[in-house]
């Protein structure tokens, strides 16, 4: 029965975590009307609660394999009583920028999650299980959207208060329905790590995460305060907006993971990051607040999209080390949300807009739609390779002319030739001499008619023993339809041969 709630109450354990970690940047407007902070410094109070949550990823989701995510939750809640508490009480800079470091266990949580949740699904269901799962993002919303307005009839103080009171009800709420049986994953924290940090795969991930989740915190924790300073809104409605920017980059979450369960991943990954690359262009213009709209709704649609899209591929590529990989990646994105704030006031200091940190993100942007694209060819290739090496059919390559570019092992197994001995010569190195010129002839003749042939041929090993073989031969051909090289699948047949004599 246990197992069947889990997918909820992380889910809300999710929600509860990120309505605490965005808690000081939704409550800054209000914040610096009783505490005085230079403009140069807004950027890192709202920056850091990012660090913690970013660097805590790696291990709680080697913890939550490990101790099961029932304790991680219960432990991480309890701990985060004492930065509310104590940021409810700040009278000074020091005092956000220490209290909001420890907020970032809230942001941290994300990792224990997307580890524990498809231990209890079939593989077919993970992308959207952990879409459902990320979509606890939405806490981030709820706190945009209802703190500022607790926070005009009440104070900021009493609304972080209310938090407390929110931790303990999951605190718990995780102690009663929490799984204490879920199964736990006891393998080595260094060899996990030394299973993964050699994968190129692992580091491409966390370059797509680092853009789509950190774009998502980077706008999140930088809209209220920019849209009331750049576009004179008032602080509820910079708010509401902000909760709209959020709701739609959640809810489209569980989309992409449900799209990455039926499509290629990599295929939506690309339209993921066109969307991005055109977004952020738009944005570098510094259009009215209309248009700016479209902009930040177009990325809310890709970040959302393609965080769903990801989570798929971590465990698809990671399955025996799931808890470090996923730590490191969501790790990655974490940290994507804290540097392009620091970057963008940086920017906006020295240029006095916005433009050429927006126009570096269309860039890097580009260029992970690029990366996608490789991924996706290197994959289809590597499918092939395996395919050749593992199948136990002969297999030859050659070019237009007839010279063998390569063969498998298989050919090798059958011929008695080694790869390095046959490549760049000619097929005939295997005539038996047992057919006649006309047979080759009608051979060359039918590939060229229909683009293959098929049928037996008696061949020489490099012993040179006859065998019978049963072969297929493809033209394979470019986009102009030119033949560029011809494939040769063959297998010895001789001992049939044999049999039908007897």
């Amino acid at each position: 029965m246990k197992s069947k709630i889990q997918l909820p109450l992380q889910t809300m354990n999710l929600v509860t975590g990120f309505m605490v970690w965005v808690l000081i940047s939704s409550l800054l407007p209000f914040i610096t009307e009783d505490i005085a902070i230079a403009p140069e410094h807004i950027a890192w109070v709202t920056a850091i609660p990012v660090i913690l949550g970013s660097v805590l990823r790696i291990p709680l989701g080697y913890l939550a394999n490990l101790l099961g995510a029932r304790l991680i939750f219960m432990v991480s809640f309890i701990l985060l009583l004492f930065p509310v508490y104590y940021i409810s009480m700040a009278d000074s800079l020091i005092d956000l920028l220490i209290g909001g470091l420890f907020l970032g266990i809230g942001g941290a949580i994300f990792s224990v999650g997307v580890t524990s949740l498809p231990k209890y699904y079939d593989k077919s269901r993970h992308g959207f299980v952990n879409g459902i799962y990320g979509a606890g993002n939405i806490g981030t919303a709820l706190t945009a959207f209802a703190a500022p307005v607790v926070a005009a009839n009440f104070g900021w103080t009493f609304t972080v208060q209310l938090y407390l009171v929110l931790l303990g009800v999951f605190i718990l709420l995780n102690f009663f329905l929490g799984d204490k049986k879920e199964t736990k994953v006891k393998v080595p924290l260094m060899q996990q790590i030394k299973g993964v940090y050699k994968n190129e795969k692992l580091w491409l991930f966390c370059l797509f995460y680092f853009i789509t989740f950190g774009s998502f915190v980077a706008f999140t924790v930088y809209l209220p305060n920019f849209l009331v300073a750049n576009f004179g809104l008032d602080k509820v409605d910079a708010g509401m907006r902000t909760a709209g920017f959020i709701a739609v980059a959640t809810f489209l979450r569980p989309l992409g993971g449900w799209l990455a369960d039926r499509f290629h991943s990599l295929i939506l990954l690309m339209y993921v990051f066109g969307g991005f690359t055109v977004a952020a262009l738009l944005l570098s213009f510094a259009p009215s607040i209309h248009l700016y709209t479209v902009g930040s709704l177009t990325i809310a649609m890709a970040a959302g999209i393609g965080n769903g899209v990801i989570f798929k591929l971590v465990p698809m590529y990671f399955n025996k080390q799931a808890g470090i990989a996923n730590g490191i990646v969501s790790a990655m994105g974490g940290l994507g949300g804290f540097f392009p704030p620091l970057i963008l006031s940086l920017l906006y200091s020295l240029t006095g807009h916005y433009a050429i940190g927006f126009m570096a993100l269309s860039q890097i942007a580009l260029a992970s739609l690029i990366l996608v694209i490789w991924m996706y060819y290197h994959d289809k290739l590597a499918v092939s390779h395996q395919i050749m090496e593992t199948t136990p059919l002969g297999m030859m390559v050659t070019d237009k002319n007839g010279k063998i570019v390569t063969v498998n092992p298989a050919f090798t197994k059958l011929t008695g030739f080694e790869a390095g001995e046959v490549e760049g010569k000619n097929p005939n190195i295997l005539k038996s001499g047992r057919q006649s010129p006309a047979f080759y002839q009608g051979m060359w003749d039918t590939l060229e008619a229909n683009g293959y042939w098929q049928g037996e041929i008696w061949n020489k090993r490099k012993d040179g023993k006859h065998f019978l073989e049963w072969l297929t031969i493809n033209a394979i051909k470019d986009d102009s339809g030119e033949i560029i090289q011809y494939a040769g699948v063959f297998t010895d047949i001789t001992e049939n041969q044999q049999q039908k004599s007897m």
